[in-house]
């Protein structure tokens, strides 16, 4: 049996990097963070879950400074395992949790190439979960996702849901990744529920779309559809630089925790600063929900074979990034939205504006 326990967003402030010595003075303010967070929290019952949001490590200096993909994976990405996640690990096993977090990373098999790279560490410090993400925030985001290069990937990982959304079945539940933009997306929700997700970390997600409420939205709609728990803390207050003084609440606060009936459970509106939320999963209501309800626990019901008619023709270019690096900002407007948004209204699925 599951207890139920308490699970905590960090909400910090951060600093965008030039180098990945850079990191350490992120990880620092982590650290007292959690301390006061884990605390006040387990006041209530014991934290056994600490989220660490997207950007806590890095920001995303590689993003709003429209960065070199090649000098940003040599001199900014982290390997993982290596020396980040086992400052983490050091955290996890203080506090007997587990850890979701995330950063920009090299895989080890791709010189000169990182992505955005999703992770969980458990109580004894070890990096159990990896998830490559597979929907980056496209317009601006540099990352290669697997989709870029998806003919390389199944080969080594092959055509399943692990190789893309992977689950650890651990002693606090099922625990996926699911970073920022991909949750604008139903269908990567959908696949962590199919391999058995039960907690699914959804972070961070930017100003104005969280004070305009789609970022709850679609957290309370990917959690009520699937029937799991999502935790979503958002960044903090940003500063471009390490030696920045300009403080900018570029995120919006609005972080959640929101249980497997879309009902938010812990709440923080504030992000212009450094905070934290916090909630209580319980595991064992969820499971017994989906083992008991008649109607709404929806996966069940799933009819497949009409559901595979929609995603029979291809929308999104596979393979974009598999003999070249990550386009910057205005080539990829030109030669990428231009192009889908000329598909889509030239397969009459969306009609053209009258102005």
């Amino acid at each position: 049996m599951v207890k139920p326990y308490t699970a905590v967003g960090l909400i910090p402030a951060v600093r965008g990097i030039r180098r990945r010595k850079d990191i350490k003075i992120n990880l620092e303010h982590l650290k007292h963070l959690v301390k006061a967070a884990s605390w006040l929290s387990a006041l209530d019952i014991p934290v056994r879950l600490i989220a660490f949001p997207e950007g806590a490590l890095q920001a995303f200096n590689d993003e709003v400074l429209d960065l070199d993909h090649v000098k940003f994976a040599r001199e900014c990405a982290i390997d993982i395992p290596g020396e980040e996640t086992e400052e983490l690990g050091k955290i996890a096993v203080e506090y007997n949790a587990f850890i979701m977090a995330q950063a920009k990373a090299r895989h080890p098999d791709l010189k000169d190439r990182f992505f955005n790279v999703g992770f969980i560490l458990n109580p004894k410090g070890k990096v159990i979960l990896k998830h490559y993400k597979v929907s980056p925030l496209f317009p601006v985001e540099h990352s290669v996702c697997p989709h870029d290069i998806y003919d390389w990937w199944i080969e080594k990982y092959g055509r399943n849901l692990d190789a893309f959304w992977p689950v650890a079945d651990t002693e606090i539940g099922r625990l996926g990744i699911m970073m920022a933009n991909e949750g604008s997306y139903p269908e990567n929700a959908r696949a962590l529920a199919l391999n058995g997700a039960e907690v699914v970390y959804r972070a961070s997600y930017p100003h104005p779309a969280t004070g305009n409420e789609i970022f709850e939205i679609q957290s309370r709609a990917r959690a009520l559809d699937n029937n799991l728990y999502i935790v979503a803390p958002n960044l903090g207050t940003y500063y471009l630089f390490p030696e920045e003084t300009t403080p900018i609440d570029t995120f919006g606060g609005r972080s959640f925790i929101i249980n497997y009936k879309g009902q938010i459970v812990g709440r923080q509106e504030y992000g212009g600063g450094s905070t934290y939320v916090a909630g209580v999963i319980d595991i064992e209501a969820l499971r017994d929900h989906r083992a008991r309800a008649q109607w709404d626990n929806w996966l069940k019901d799933l009819r497949t074979e009409l559901y595979q008619i929609l995603y029979e023709k291809p929308i999104y270019p596979k393979n974009l990034y598999l003999k070249r690096e990550p386009m910057k900002h205005a080539e990829y407007r030109q030669k990428v939205i231009k192009r889908q948004i000329r598909l889509m209204h030239d397969r009459d699925i969306w009609k053209k504006p009258a102005r």
